[in-house]
């Protein structure tokens, strides 16, 4: 089955007088790519909660909000004293100097770095798996979204897939059509240009089959069709990190697609090949959000 790779899980759980809510979202990326936000008063622990995210998210580019909120609006937090007064008493002497107004000092003040940091408590052991706990919940939305919606991706890649196949059976009663309609252009030409008395018959005739050799489609629709089941087959694995492989698949479709363009000479021939590449591109923008 296909796992997609944009996601979003979120969890809250109580612990004592505090709500601890975890918020989880995924976006596209080549390589798993993990961004925590978290309270300082738990950094010790991201270790631990960054190998949780990294082995079940498996591919892309994951934003992890873990927020923990006191009930009662007390939340630990400290005022580094010695850096407020340094930081007040440099500002003070600036503003004195370019004669600025020091009315909005002590909010500036407050917004620096490391002036309000989280007080130096203690973090007990069923809060963290508490913490913990609500993130594994979180990751379980989480992953149950991105199979929902891999689901999804994979469904109308079968059905893009079935309409490439069906396409593909059709080029065969034009074929024909083509080869008559190549004789007929090229006896026209050379009765034009050359006169019909000097034409060589059996010279004539093997310079169609050779013509018909150069724009012959056999190859292509047997290995275009082969890409097709070998897709189907990756689709029916169990294993969910496929997205690379079904991409690659896609661009060999392509490239028979595209031979067959060429190789056409008939404007039905080319209308089903438009037809292919229009649900070539659907499939590829799937798979490319596919873990």
């Amino acid at each position: 089955m296909l796992l997609s790779m944009t996601g979003f899980g979120r969890s809250t759980r109580t612990y004592k007088d505090k709500t601890i809510i975890v918020e989880i979202r995924s976006l596209n990326s080549k390589f798993t790519d993990l961004r925590f936000k978290i309270p300082q008063l738990y950094r010790s622990s991201e270790t631990d909660f960054r190998k949780m995210v990294t082995e079940r998210s498996e591919r892309g580019k994951v934003d992890i909000n873990i927020e923990v909120k006191s009930m009662q609006g007390d939340d630990e937090y400290a005022l580094n004293n010695a850096l407020f007064k340094k930081y007040y008493q440099e500002l003070t002497k600036v503003a004195d100097e370019i004669g600025m107004d020091k009315g909005d000092l002590m909010q500036a003040i407050l917004k620096l770095p490391n002036v309000v940091t989280a007080a130096s408590i203690d973090v007990e052991k069923e809060e963290l798996e508490a913490i913990t706990q609500t993130l594994s919940d979180a990751l379980d939305n989480f992953t149950k979204f991105r199979q929902d919606e891999g689901f999804a991706m994979e469904e109308d890649s079968r059905i893009r897939i079935k309409n490439i196949i069906e396409a593909l059976r059709k080029l065969e009663p034009h074929e024909g059509d083509r080869v008559d309609k190549i004789k007929k252009r090229m006896l026209q030409h050379l009765d034009e240009y050359v006169g019909q008395d000097n034409i060589d018959a059996n010279r004539f005739e093997q310079e169609v089959l050779y013509y018909l050799e150069k724009i012959d489609i056999t190859e292509e629709k047997v290995r275009l069709e082969q890409h097709c089941k070998y897709f189907i087959e990756e689709l029916d694995d169990k294993r969910t990190m496929k997205g690379r492989k079904l991409s690659f698949i896609s661009q060999e479709m392509g490239r028979e697609i595209n031979t067959l363009g060429s190789k056409a000479y008939s404007s039905d021939i080319q209308r089903f090949v438009v037809m292919m590449k229009d649900e070539l591109e659907k499939i590829k923008e799937l798979v490319a959000n596919a873990v």
